[in-house]
């Protein structure tokens, strides 16, 4: 099937678990901020499901893991602190998956109009797509703190689009909070296996679930050919 079917169609992504693996960063900066309470670092691979639900749940379940109690005025220090390092250092490991760049810059020649719709702080998805050299392929990148509803609200959707469905809409990500927001904006989703999801991205009825993003493609021309 031939690429114009794309041409105006706009793609949003979710960022975390999607388009980088940021994971390897936000471990690092946890392992920081808790290692002045004595607690062992914790592993990449298991706070990759915690990634989602934020900063906070993260803090809470390394505490909770290591029996250590924490306090909610400490918790919130604590978490200022997280944020404020993870600010200085966005990209130090973290890295695109593999494909993105390649196959944004395909969308983008095909016509698509791309956009990123996240729940991480817009002051922080912004910098870090800078950093890693995928910034050029979005017209908007909306996050958290950009005075718009996130997702699971349809309107981190339309938000980032700039319309509300004046041309075709595709939410791409890799949870819960990607279908939900894509149901209540009624268009398609599509979700990355690999991503951080804490329980099979098989079971949320996506539109498609993809093990790898160089599948986009041809899952994106079928979805929308339907």
């Amino acid at each position: 099937m031939h690429d114009s079917i794309l041409k105006n169609t706009s793609i949003t992504f979710d960022l975390d678990g999607t388009l980088v693996d940021t994971a390897p960063d936000l471990v690092r900066v946890l392992n920081e901020v808790i290692a002045p309470d004595g607690l062992a670092p914790v592993l990449v691979d298991d706070a990759r499901t915690l990634i989602g639900f934020g900063s906070m749940a993260m803090i809470r379940q390394a505490y909770a893991d290591a029996h250590v109690p924490l306090s909610d005025p400490n918790a919130v220090n604590i978490q200022r602190k997280f944020l404020d390092l993870y600010a200085q250092g966005l990209s130090q490991v973290s890295l695109a998956y593999p494909g993105v760049a390649e196959i944004l810059a395909e969308l983008k020649r095909a016509g698509a109009r791309l956009s990123v719709c996240t729940n991480k702080p817009g002051d922080m998805a912004r910098p870090l797509l800078s950093q890693l050299g995928l910034a050029q392929y979005f017209d908007k990148i909306v996050g958290s703190g950009d005075s718009v509803a996130t997702k699971p609200a349809a309107e981190h959707i339309f938000a980032a689009v700039g319309h509300r469905g004046a041309n075709r809409i595709v939410m791409v990500g890799d949870g819960a909070p990607d279908v939900y927001a894509a149901r209540a904006a009624k268009v398609p989703v599509i979700l990355m296996a690999y991503g951080y999801s804490p329980i099979s991205v098989h079971t949320f009825g996506a539109d498609a679930v993809l093990r790898n993003f160089r599948e986009l493609p041809s899952a994106l021309k079928g979805i929308l050919a339907a």
